[in-house]
């Protein structure tokens, strides 16, 4: 068996979340000795497309025509594409016919978590749709000096500062505008955003939040490796105030350091996450502040920090890829007997 992994311009969402989760597959697969190509030139038997425009047709359009069963990966919904780029209203006719094109003509549809299958198949397409987490590479996030060291000294702070992180692209949906207005009532705690979005694509009002954003806001860009890896080692909390996700890989990231995790109260986290169990939800800006002030006060619960530990185990890549491997094999046997 040999699967055909796609993402169109693989190198432009490399920094994003499907573009981790591309590298993610890879090595998932391998893991569980599934072959893989990323070239769509090759043979395989499956293919498998992350992306949704132009070149993901035709590379669909390819597959059906050589009666090669194809799987549409469900990264992106009508829902997570709102409050995103620049002019996102008038990109969005474009972007639904698209998602609807590529997932209509699946013959199988995965995405990471029960409330993006839930969302998926409450679009009216009849396909069958399974959820499997885009996972987390456990050994990778584990605590090592040199990359707590690396984001001292790549932020110029004090060893052992507090500080409070936020990642992802600099999008309205990401919340932010709230990340900032939150770190207003905290002067002297540094609050520090990863994520990096070309300024033409980046909406006006995220623009005028970041101009006038208050001196504890560091935005530090895109940082990836030793860096971020040692932010979530040392920070107060994740602070991830996201209105909408599929999944959310920065969250996993934040769960297997053992970094405390304060997140919207959103359905996507549920059941697999649990308020006061392994993560901290809140449903406005005050009960935001509320839970990074006990973090200060108090630190995290170790009971907390573990379950969230062992949340984020279960989504570990040997596992996941046992689970893709599974979702080949038989979609190829229901091939075989057509």
């Amino acid at each position: 068996m040999k699967t055909l992994i796609y993402f169109a311009n693989a190198d432009t969402i490399r920094n994003s979340g499907i573009g981790r989760a591309m590298s993610h597959q890879l090595t998932a697969l391998k893991e569980v000795g599934v072959e893989t190509t990323i070239n769509k030139k090759d043979e395989y038997d499956i293919a498998h497309i992350n992306t949704y425009f132009g070149k993901s047709h035709r590379v669909l359009k390819k597959a059906k025509k050589k009666g090669i069963p194809v799987i549409v990966h469900g990264h992106s919904t009508y829902e997570d594409f709102r409050n995103s780029f620049r002019l996102w209203k008038l990109m969005e006719p474009t972007f639904d016919h698209n998602l609807k094109y590529m997932y209509s003509r699946a013959d199988l549809i995965i995405t990471p978590t029960p409330y993006s299958k839930n969302l998926i198949e409450g679009y009216g397409i009849a396909k069958k749709v399974i959820d499997i987490s885009n996972g987390i590479d456990i050994p990778a996030y584990e605590r090592k000096e040199e990359y707590v060291d690396a984001f001292y000294q790549r932020f110029g702070l004090k060893k052992g500062e507090k500080f409070f992180m936020g990642v992802g692209f600099p999008f309205q949906r990401k919340g932010l505008i709230d990340f900032i207005e939150v770190a207003r009532s905290f002067p002297d705690i540094k609050f520090i955003w990863f994520g990096a979005l070309q300024h033409i694509l980046t909406s006006t009002k995220i623009l005028k939040a970041v101009k006038h954003r208050p001196g504890n806001v560091i935005m530090a860009g895109y940082c990836k490796g030793p860096v971020i890896k040692g932010a979530y080692s040392e920070a107060q909390a994740l602070f991830f105030p996201s209105y909408e996700e599929t999944e959310g890989i920065v969250v996993l990231e934040a769960l297997a350091s053992r970094c405390p995790l304060v997140v919207r109260d959103i359905g996507v986290y549920k059941p697999w996450l649990e308020d006061g169990v392994s993560a901290h939800f809140c449903k406005n800006n005050e009960e935001f502040k509320t839970a990074l002030q006990s973090l200060l006060d108090h630190g995290e619960d170790p009971k907390i920090l573990e379950k969230g530990y062992e949340v984020a185990c279960e989504r570990d890549l040997p596992k996941v890829g046992a689970k893709l491997k599974k979702a080949y094999e038989e979609l190829l046997a229901e091939f075989k007997t057509k």
